[in-house]
């Protein structure tokens, strides 16, 4: 049934049930030769009007931690010595890889099997970066991967950019979210010991990570002030990661080009990998996410967890790394991409076939 994009709905009332999958997790839900879903899914984009209380405590965290970190990048540059500078980036890596080759590629597209040592040097990353833990991030990027664009989607890029960069965080959830996410098996998680002990004890585990030791550091290790320990190496190298990651939802679902999929909103953005090491690549991880290159192209110029979890690999601590065919990647882009593909389009960039041949 098609809904009365008029009608409003609280968060307590029943909805129907006309959304449905319109992606992707993992390989074993496809069901055509080039990587989609066989039905059209074009019809259950939407972003349906519903009432949305605010949650007030959100936005009051996210505000002060916001001006928190706009006086971090004061102090970032009047009063900041090198080292806390180096120091900060280095955590801003280490989080970043937390959420990337970790929470993202391991654990929610279980695009590569790891060792218990990747495992929890992984989860350990991960709480630098205070996302959530594994588990919650996990749920919510696999109901973005499964209904991605649908009033189930927890960060629906329906609803505008700024709404699917922060303003899903700001109000309570669409009901269809948590309806649909009722149904959604995550009992891979559960077996995994490493991700539950994480999630039982992570407002112990991320406070440390995330703002202790990146202040107490600076300050014992090199006599930096405490305030640029606080404001530089926690608050302001945290709200940087956390508006990075962020972009992934909001600015590489609007701005780039679509070579294997037209049909999505999800894009190609240079620049959102860049600072998010591989994350960027948008269009062809909504197509193929079972892939944990999470790209076609690129190798590690831009992709640092694609360097790490090979690395894994090579000292035996990931293994099954899923890839894509380039039979299957000629396929989806010569059916429903946009021409820009580089080997596959309209214009054939020579120095990428010639790299091919």
């Amino acid at each position: 049934m098609t809904p009365n994009p008029n009608q409003n709905f609280t968060h307590e009332e029943e909805v129907e049930d006309w959304t449905k999958p319109s992606g992707v997790l993992f390989e074993s839900d496809v069901t055509t030769d080039d990587g989609a879903l066989s039905t059209y899914t074009g019809e259950f984009k939407q972003a349906q009007a519903w009432k949305r209380p605010l949650v007030w405590g959100n936005i009051i965290i996210f505000t002060v931690t916001h001006l928190a970190s706009l006086y971090g990048g004061y102090l970032l540059f009047t009063d900041t010595k090198p080292a806390t500078m180096l120091f900060a980036f280095v955590m801003y890596c280490l989080g970043m890889l937390g959420i990337t080759a970790g929470a993202h590629r391991l654990w929610s597209h279980r695009s590569f099997k790891a060792k218990w040592p990747a495992r929890l040097f992984l989860a350990i990353l991960n709480c630098i970066s205070f996302q959530d833990s594994i588990y919650y991030w996990v749920r919510d990027h696999r109901m973005h991967h499964k209904y991605s664009e649908t009033d189930a989607d927890p960060h629906n890029t329906s609803r505008g950019f700024f709404y699917s960069h922060i303003g899903w965080l700001l109000v309570r959830k669409h009901p269809d979210v948590t309806i649909k996410g009722k149904g959604l098996d995550l009992s891979d998680l559960h077996a995994d010991p490493i991700v539950m002990f994480q999630h039982k004890y992570y407002y112990y585990l991320m406070p440390l990570g995330c703002f202790i030791l990146p202040t107490l550091i600076p300050w014992l290790c090199w006599n930096e002030t405490l305030a640029s320990s606080y404001f530089v190496a926690a608050m302001f190298r945290w709200c940087v990661q956390l508006n990075m990651t962020w972009m992934v939802n909001s600015s590489a679902h609007a701005w780039g080009g679509k070579p294997y999929d037209k049909g999505m909103n999800p894009s190609q953005n240079s620049f959102v990998s860049l600072m998010t090491f591989g994350e960027g690549w948008h269009n062809y991880h909504h197509v193929f996410p079972w892939d944990y290159r999470t790209a076609e192209w690129g190798g590690y110029t831009l992709s640092h967890a694609t360097l790490l979890i090979d690395l894994f690999a090579k000292i035996g601590w990931a293994y099954d790394l899923k890839t894509v065919t380039p039979e299957m990647i000629k396929k989806r882009s010569q059916r429903t991409g946009d021409g820009t593909h580089e080997l596959y389009g309209e214009k054939v960039v020579p120095s990428v076939a010639k790299k091919i041949m």
